[in-house]
């Protein structure tokens, strides 16, 4: 898979070095991925949550973190749209359904 949005990866390692390894071996198991289907992901990731218009949200270093990404399945594309800890995952969810 492609992976679009390193730069979100790295930004946020910064401010949170525990979660460096489990992004890197994330990162290297996506690039060697393919994708085809939400039960590929769900094959290795078992936590992983698949929502709506192929959105899937990961669970970083046990839950500590969560990552939103988006997979385009035909282009073999993921596109890292955010990463942030649990609870503001719990905000930001919030603030979108009100």
């Amino acid at each position: 898979m492609k992976v679009v949005g390193r730069s979100r990866l790295h930004a946020f390692v910064e401010g949170h070095a525990d979660a460096r390894r489990w992004l890197a071996n994330w990162l290297a198991d996506a690039e060697r991925a393919a994708w085809r289907t939400p039960h590929d992901i769900k094959r290795h990731y078992a936590s992983a949550s698949i929502l709506e218009r192929n959105v899937v949200i990961f669970n970083v270093r046990g839950n500590e973190y969560r990552m939103e990404v988006t997979v385009s399945y035909n282009s073999a594309t993921v596109v890292i749209n955010w990463i942030g800890t649990h609870a503001e995952y719990d905000r930001r969810n919030r603030q979108r359904t009100r």
